[in-house]
């Protein structure tokens, strides 16, 4: 068999153990079928014993600094849950104002059939991309040919597969300019290339899909889409061979010491790029998650398997191109501890040197997301979206100082790293596996962040700063935290403080030798995934927290047990495996899907959630993306009645010569394309508006 046509056969362990829509195909590709295989965290650490009788604080949280901090953000998170304590000095207009109602009014849409090639939006509105795979980028740059693609081409390009995505306005534009970030988390080397086209060929362009885009937009005035701005001076391609400088104590340890870098300093691209956030000061964090699947390693030691890395050829080959992917080769036995970072990008300097933050730990980052607190410390939430693994918190050591955005771009350097440990108030024999509301009327208990570096030193035992950073992980089951049901996006809310942790499943869970329902993960084979919302019991930087569940997941019509606040569950939309969170400026918690309502074969979509009265856990679906389509990366703009989504992997299941989606270049029904043109469907960032 040639190199050409082994592509096309790459092994699907999924392929019939996959639920609801998703296919196997993105489990091969994204995460290097992370669920066929062992579970990664096979420590037997004390992570979760319920409580009958827990004393639970209400105290809701305090105020933020920082006020006007995210006065260049578009498209940030910028509230929450109900009105915040007044005298917050970082709060939104919306918190001191009190809840209002969104300009943002729709009728919410029917769920889709899953094998619909369709992007559907409420009635009243249109769609249309801001940018899609392939659109130049540079002046100069060749037009995107299906037939004809080069490295060359691909560098200048729109990559493939855009997740995270942010728009932030270029200050003194009047709204009229600004620069939106995307990253792109892996390929589909299936559907992008013929049969024909040579191997190497199809590795060189499939790498330089990778990384990261910054690209200039333009609009006549705040009524009016965007556009991108081709040759913008503010446009910039990250690649495999861009140079991050890597801060933190792990900088410049042996652990992350390579032939290439003998220094343990300076890191050539970024993988995996998931999920992110933006800063208050106006730059981009972006999380490594599925590195493991890049690299082959011995996948004998014990940092090798709680990482997934594993001896076996990768799905992309890259390790024939450059020895780094393959640290059985001498001098690179630590590359793939270079990789599952926080990465941060300042969008408006395209000289400036990304960064990865050791200090924010090492694992499958799905993003990282920053709040400052009352005391004026930056703190960062992330999820390692694994099943049964962890949630992480991050308090910088310095603070933010208004203005100065020099100082603030350093202090994701240097901190204090804790893990979650969750506890519940029900007795358990009331948590049975089935999801059931406790006697008590909600899933709810008390939490603490349990530390792993605090003031620069160790806080586990047998370990150094550097060990605990590089192999967090390991460091972790030390400490006895909560395994968690895939912790993805983690949003802190801007109007309360509360913050919300996406579960988006975990079909292990209860298995045989498995850990079985938990209050804060009550459901057995859990596929559709929960909501936790979390409430810190001092500012931000507190040590102690409550939660309870916003929501458990599913579709109601079906049998599936849920719980939606006590909102009634015939009057929801149904929805599944939560991925990505974001907020409108009025409260809302707006919610994408990666696994869509799971029980039923619906396309995944993007959905809002009432969070205060009456309505609270009111489930609402705005969209729905094409066959085989996440939605990923939201943005709200109820302001100005506009939502924007990354629409990734559509078409995911078909191959080159036999597509399945052609989003988003449809042609008019009852047309056929132009003579001689091939079709492919495009991932891109979509913007919704009134129209």
């Amino acid at each position: 068999m040639s190199e050409t046509t082994a592509r096309k056969f790459t092994l699907l362990p999924m392929l019939g153990h996959t639920k609801g829509k998703r296919s196997a195909v993105t489990c091969a590709l994204k995460c290097d079928n992370a669920c066929s295989g062992d579970v990664c965290n096979t420590s037997a650490n004390s992570y979760f014993r319920d409580i009958a009788s827990a004393s639970m604080s209400r105290r809701a949280a305090l105020g933020f600094g920082a006020a006007g901090a995210l006065a260049v953000v578009l498209g940030s998170a910028i509230t929450s849950a109900e009105p915040a304590v007044a005298g917050g000095p970082g709060l939104a207009p919306a918190a001191k104002e009190g809840f209002a109602k969104s300009k943002l009014k729709f009728t919410p849409i029917a769920p889709v059939d899953a094998a619909v090639d369709a992007f559907t939006v409420p009635e009243g509105f249109t769609w249309q991309p801001v940018i899609r795979w392939g659109d130049p980028i540079f002046n100069g740059t060749p037009d995107f040919d299906l037939n004809n693609q080069t490295a060359a081409a691909q560098e200048k390009q729109f990559g493939y597969n855009n997740d995270y995505t942010d728009i932030l306005e270029i200050p003194n534009s009047k709204g009229r300019r600004a620069v939106l970030f995307a990253n792109h988390e892996y390929t589909n080397e299936n559907i992008m290339f013929p049969a024909t086209m040579p191997a190497a060929d199809v590795r060189a362009v499939g790498a330089a899909a990778h990384g990261l885009s910054v690209v200039e937009l333009e609009r006549k005035n705040t009524t009016k889409p965007w556009t991108y701005v081709k040759g913008a001076p503010l446009n910039r391609r990250y690649l495999n061979n861009t140079v991050y400088e890597l801060t933190g104590p792990a900088a410049g340890s042996p652990l992350v010491q390579t032939a290439a870098d003998p220094s343990g300093r300076f890191i050539k691209g970024t993988l995996g790029n998931c999920a992110g956030g933006t800063t208050p000061w106006g730059t981009i964090l972006s999380g490594e998650e599925n590195f493991q699947g890049y690299f082959v390693s011995p996948g004998t030691s014990v940092s090798d398997k709680r990482y997934g890395l594993t001896s076996k050829s990768t799905a992309r080959k890259w390790e024939l191109d450059d020895p780094r992917f393959d640290t059985r080769n001498a001098g690179y036995e630590n590359e793939a501890n270079r990789f599952g970072w926080i990465v941060e990008v300042d969008p408006f300097d395209p000289t400036s040197t990304p960064k990865k933050h050791s200090s924010l730990g090492r694992f499958k980052h799905e993003g990282a997301n920053v709040i400052i607190a009352e005391s004026g410390h930056v703190v960062a939430y992330s999820g390692d979206d694994e099943r049964f693994d962890y949630l992480y918190k991050f308090v910088s050591a310095g603070k933010y100082r208004e203005g100065d955005r020099a100082h603030n771009m350093t202090l994701l350097s240097a901190g204090n790293l804790y893990v979650a440990k969750f506890t519940g108030n029900s007795p358990l024999e009331e948590i049975t596996g089935a999801g059931n509301v406790p006697a008590d009327g909600s899933f709810d208990g008390t939490g603490e962040w349990l530390p792993l570096v605090v003031d620069g030193a160790s806080a586990v035992p047998g370990m150094t700063v550097e060990e605990v950073l590089v192999y967090t992980r390991l460091a972790a089951d030390k400490v006895g935290p909560t395994k968690m049901d895939r912790a993805e996006d983690v949003q802190p809310s801007l109007h309360t403080g509360k913050v919300y942790v996406a579960c988006t499943n975990n079909s292990d869970r209860g298995k045989t030798g498995k850990e079985g329902a938990t209050e804060v993960n009550p459901r057995n084979l859990n596929r559709d995934g929960h909501i936790v919302e979390i409430t810190e019991t001092g500012d931000q930087t507190s040590t102690g927290f409550t939660w309870n569940l916003l929501m458990v997941c599913g579709d109601p019509a079906t049998g599936d047990v849920t719980y939606f606040s006590g909102f009634p569950v015939d009057q929801v939309s149904p929805i599944s495996c939560p991925d990505n969170l974001a907020f409108d400026s009025v409260g809302n918690l707006w919610i994408s899907t990666d696994g869509a309502p799971s029980g039923i074969g619906k396309a995944d979509g993007l959905f809002k959630v009432t969070l205060d009265g009456a309505e609270r856990g009111k489930v609402e679906q705005f969209l729905a993306v094409p066959r085989d389509a996440e939605t990923c990366g939201p943005i709200i703009h109820d302001d100005e009645r506009t939502v924007f989504v990354s629409v990734q992997h559509p078409g995911e299941d078909g191959t080159f010569e036999e597509q399945f989606s052609f989003f988003p270049d449809y042609v008019a029904e009852g047309t056929t394309p132009a003579r001689g043109q091939v079709r492919a469907p495009r991932p891109s960032v979509v913007q919704v508006f009134r129209g």
